[in-house]
């Protein structure tokens, strides 16, 4: 099996591939990115004979994925209130997202940095999430900008945590840290720095070891408990095309990208830069 890719490092080792995200400056999620996502997506959901498990590292010790573009974001047009079109399907993001979800092989995220966004909600998307006790921060910084995390974390989020953290994660856009997400479930685990990479890399290997039809059957019997998304989905993603759809978001994003959005110094802070955007 051959993956070529340009921002995705990997290296397959007894049935577990393992994913380095390696997209200078922060690991943001452009367009290249999330397409080379989707094509592995992709190639995973057919390479259960091959893969057990999946591993997604980061490259950036500060960063395993910031959030989604905000400059393709504004490229999205806008379009009068009265044309904007009723959705009846997920968006092609929370589409990937749920490939990852539903796919036979176990995808487990390693967080030794930053996780937010469209990051987050990929990486919520997975089966396991691991973090750095002294590094890994949460934030879904959506709703400061005028948006809603419209990638799936409206869906996975309360799942996760609960309703009321929920609510504490996506309309505070407040930083988590990494023992906060464990003991609210967003996390597996909160470990040391210095046992992360240890850990994950002994229990993906562990899973690769057990019979593949078996690890199939557990996942698939697992996500039965959890129930169809689908119909939320579709929710999320009209009410996303609505809020990018307003003079406000776009305002705000422009204020965002202004003020050192997507830069390394700025994005290290992101809590108190989109506290900020309230003098805007």
């Amino acid at each position: 099996m051959d993956f070529d890719f340009d921002f995705l490092e990997t290296v397959i080792e007894d049935r577990v591939l393992y994913v380095t995200i390696a997209a200078p400056p922060i690991n943001v999620i452009t367009l290249e990115l999330l397409r080379e996502i989707r094509d592995l997506a992709n190639e995973l959901e057919v390479a259960t004979k091959d893969l057990s498990v999946v591993v997604f590292r980061s490259a950036d010790p500060d960063f395993f994925l910031a959030h989604f573009d905000i400059e393709a974001l504004q490229a999205i047009p806008m379009v009068e209130s009265s044309e904007v079109e009723v959705v009846n399907r997920p968006s092609g993001f929370q589409r990937i997202c749920e490939q990852f979800r539903q796919m036979g092989v176990i995808s487990i995220a390693e967080i030794d940095g930053r996780v937010g966004g469209g990051g987050a909600e990929l990486a919520a998307s997975f089966d396991m999430r691991f973090g750095s006790r002294e590094k890994m921060v949460l934030s879904q910084m959506e709703v400061p900008l005028g948006l809603i995390p419209g990638g799936s974390g409206t869906q996975r989020i309360p799942r996760l945590v609960g309703r009321g953290r929920a609510m504490e994660i996506v309309c505070g856009g407040v930083d988590i840290d990494a023992q906060t997400a464990a003991e609210w479930g967003w996390l597996n685990r909160a470990l040391p720095s210095a046992m992360l990479g240890d850990y994950v890399d002994r229990l993906a290997g562990r899973i690769a070891t057990f019979p593949p039809h078996a690890v199939r059957a557990g996942k698939a019997s697992v996500l039965a408990a959890g129930g169809d998304p689908t119909e939320g989905l579709i929710v999320e993603r009209q009410i996303f095309d609505e809020t990018m759809n307003q003079s406000a978001t776009r305002q705000r994003l422009q204020t965002f990208m202004d003020r050192g959005g997507q830069t390394r110094e700025s994005e290290l802070k992101i809590e108190q830069l989109t506290a900020d955007l309230v003098d805007s």
